[in-house]
């Protein structure tokens, strides 16, 4: 999609046409767009992790664009508390008016409806997705000073020294703390939970070896792996991670079939304009598709996504729907 100059905002006919064929127009919201009415003060982008995590980089890249093309600040609003549940709830009960969108993950979206008794918000009702911005798979890893150097090294090791691990995740209810629960369920060992607030918080504790293990997503980890003090031993896709080639999967290590992928997307609070929406998933897209871009998410150790709103409702019901099992049978409560 091509960008629009600094020409003024009701110059941009071309690009609102463009924007609407992702999303049907509905009558009067398509005004909103082409009027130039919008947006009429700053963003408030709500991020659902802490200021250096994957989430706040690959957030600050979208924000860039944005704030070129749209015309206004985009004040990005870091939320990490409560597996991401506060932020995005925020979003939910934010007015639709186009001025607030949240970046989120599977953990608020799909996964802590099975989680928490009292969500302050429905994921399905109370949201509006815009576009799935990326996905990664988590990365299983260890304090260089623990003596595994393989997922069956580590199974051997926990069930040889019962209460000794710690893992950390990136808070409840976070795919780092359901993909461990996950994998201890299938592989038969233990380990004590010690959820954080963000990935980098959640890392230190294992480079520091106040906890042990983790998993999360490649780039929270990447500093810690490159002064030595984390040792990765597994990635949770289907297939090798490219930019971590020489990390095997959990599959190929004695558990065919096991896969956990990180991924997170764009959304607004229902009811905002169909036009508003539209408008957001074209420039989104074309960040997704540029190569700097590109490059920068890839850098961030995740791998860009795009597609349309409708594509992102789809994978949201569908991870919801392949969770829910497995969540009501391991009977994890947060609340």
């Amino acid at each position: 999609m091509a960008q629009r100059s600094g020409a003024g905002r009701g110059s941009g006919a071309a690009v609102v046409l463009a924007a609407c064929a992702c999303v049907t127009a509905v009558p009067g919201s398509a005004a909103i767009a082409q009027s130039g009415n919008w947006p009429e003060r700053p963003i408030r982008f709500i991020v659902t992790a802490g200021p250096g995590s994957s989430l706040d980089v690959l957030a600050r890249v979208i924000g860039e664009r944005l704030r070129d093309t749209l015309g206004q600040p985009l004040l990005i609003d870091n939320r990490p508390a409560a597996g991401g549940t506060v932020g995005t709830a925020a979003a939910a009960q934010a007015a639709p008016d186009g001025h607030t969108m949240v970046i989120s993950f599977n953990g608020p979206m799909a996964l802590a409806p099975f989680l928490y008794a009292r969500l302050p918000y429905v994921p399905q009702r109370d949201l509006a997705p815009v576009i799935a911005t990326s996905t990664a798979p988590n990365m299983l890893a260890v304090n260089a000073d623990l003596p595994v150097r393989s997922v069956a090294d580590l199974i051997a090791w926990a069930r040889a020294n019962p209460g000794k691990l710690t893992y950390a995740s990136v808070g409840n209810a976070s795919s780092s703390h359901l993909t461990m629960e996950l994998f201890k369920s299938i592989a038969g060992f233990d380990a004590l939970h010690s959820p954080f607030n963000g990935a980098p918080p959640a890392a230190a504790s294992v480079a520091q070896n106040e906890t042990q293990l983790l998993f999360a997503a490649p780039t929270a980890l990447n500093v810690h792996l490159k002064s030595g003090r984390l040792r990765p031993i597994a990635v949770t896709s289907a297939k090798r991670y490219a930019l971590f080639p020489d990390v095997p999967t959990i599959a190929e290590q004695g558990f065919p079939r096991f896969e956990a992928m990180l991924w997170n997307g764009v959304l607004v609070p229902a009811g905002t304009p169909k036009a508003v929406i539209a408008r957001l998933n074209g420039e989104i897209n074309a960040v997704l598709a540029a190569a700097d871009g590109r490059a920068r998410i890839s850098a961030a150790g995740l791998d860009p996504a795009g597609g349309t709103p409708e594509a992102f409702a789809a994978m949201i019901r569908d991870e919801a729907a392949r969770w829910a099992p497995l969540l009501k049978k391991l009977a994890i409560r947060l609340d």
